[in-house]
């Protein structure tokens, strides 16, 4: 960006600056500041690419390569206006922004889940013309109440998951994880954090029984082993592995770095479909996509002179959420990308696993993530939610429809400061979720 004289000191400022003022619906999808002329028409086509809709080929339209099997035709649809998915409300809803990971017991060569041998690493519910799609997952919910301070009592749930009209036979000995979509910001932010910070993180001495974790993990594109950084258990190291992962598991687009279509051996429709480009998601596409993970901003704080919002701050300290929700983490310097160099940023999270306890266990490993271990989850754009999602829904399979559910799902390392918190008084409690609306 060219600064005229005038208003150079006012674009120095924004360029260190990781927040958007944006606060409406579109408050998840703004560039960082400092951006050129040439870096935001990449951003902006990477944009139009994470939005537009897939087509099955053949075809002449610019995204061709649908399928064969696939959950959604876009990436928006899982990750509307980049914040959250959420969970159907009842068993005879499908899933719009919502999936279901599959595995079978043991890893593979580099600690990776193995995929099941018939369905694969992911449940693909719709199919391309003449491919059947793999089968329907279906949630019911089991509704209880637990008790907090003064008598307050609160609705919780926990979804019972099930498969029916499975096409390629039963899913025997399966594991299961279900998982909305996370939101998509910031994640060039979050990219750019020292690995040597998330080790002295993980080093760090902490109180209550509190631990964390790396969670080291194979980085397909590079053939290294690396530090997760993205995905509900930090199983992705990179923003371009999780992108190439998410388009042939989500979407059946192949890639360099997932050349073959995602049909496994007894999927014999699957294997018959005609394919579109060699391979469908371009090297080109690949950098605007990437490019526009890289520089989404975060939204700004909202309310932060409100004295019940520094209250509730200084409550969410003081009963120990801090430890892993870490407001301040430091970006490393990047001559490249200096726009994302050398930055103060305040995401709320620690980047590592955390045992999380049995309440939320999926019993699945993902590298050196336990069944009961999680990504502690960035607070940033919290507060948002509801406003651009529409719906509230917490947490990896979104069970939680409310702050207050998903925080008295916290147990394992989080157990005291739950505890802690389901002890406080009202007056308190609405401090506390008062700071947490104003992220």
């Amino acid at each position: 960006m060219v600064c005229s004289l005038l208003i150079l000191i006012v674009c120095v400022s924004a360029i260190a600056d990781e927040r958007t003022p944006v606060q409406g619906r579109e408050a998840f999808g703004q560039p960082l500041a400092g951006l050129s002329t040439d870096e935001l028409e990449s951003f902006f086509r990477g944009r139009s690419l994470f939005r537009q809709s897939w087509v099955v080929a053949p075809a002449k339209d610019t995204l061709v390569g649908l399928g064969p099997l696939y959950n959604r035709i876009s990436c928006a649809s899982c990750h509307p206006k980049n914040g959250r998915g959420r969970a159907p409300e009842n068993e005879t809803e499908r899933m719009q922004s919502m999936l279901v990971r599959l595995s079978v017991a043991g890893k593979d060569e580099h600690s990776a889940p193995k995929p099941h041998p018939i369905y694969g690493n992911q449940l693909n519910e719709e199919g391309v013309p003449g491919v059947p799609g793999e089968g329907i997952a279906s949630i019911k919910w089991q509704e209880f109440e637990m008790a907090l301070a003064a008598g307050t009592r609160v609705p919780m749930r926990k979804p019972l998951l099930s498969f029916y009209d499975l096409h390629y036979g039963p899913l025997d000995k399966v594991q299961t994880s279900m998982r909305v979509g996370s939101p998509v910001f910031g994640l060039g932010l979050l990219q750019s954090v020292a690995q040597t910070d998330l080790e002295n993180f993980e080093k760090d001495v902490k109180s209550n029984g509190v631990k964390g974790k790396i969670n080291w993990v194979w980085n397909a594109e590079t053939q290294e082993i690396a530090v997760g950084r993205f995905g509900l258990k930090a199983n992705n190291p990179s923003i371009r592995t999780q992108i190439l992962d998410a388009l042939i598991g989500d979407l059946g687009i192949t890639s360099h770095l997932h050349p073959n279509e995602n049909c496994m051996p007894l999927q014999v429709e699957c294997l018959k479909a005609p394919s579109g480009n060699n391979p469908e998601f371009s090297d080109a596409q690949l950098a605007d996509v990437e490019f526009y993970f890289l520089d989404v901003a975060a939204p700004a704080r909202r309310n932060s002179d409100d004295p019940v919002v520094q209250k509730g701050e200084t409550i969410f300290r003081e009963i120990g959420c801090a430890q892993c929700h870490r407001e301040t983490l430091h970006t490393e310097k990047n001559n490249q990308l200096p726009h994302l160099s050398e930055l103060e940023i305040h995401p709320y999270t620690d980047l590592l696993i955390h045992d999380m306890g049995s309440g939320l266990a999926d019993n699945r490993e993902d590298f050196g993530a336990s069944g009961r271990d999680w990504r502690t989850t960035p607070l940033w754009g919290i507060g948002l939610t509801q406003l651009i999602s529409e719906s509230q829904s917490y947490l990896h399979d979104g069970r939680a429809r409310t702050l207050t559910e998903a925080i008295l799902w916290h147990d394992g390392e989080a157990k005291i400061s739950r505890e802690k918190f389901a002890a406080l008084s009202r007056v308190k409690r609405d401090a506390f979720e008062t700071f947490l609306l104003s992220l």
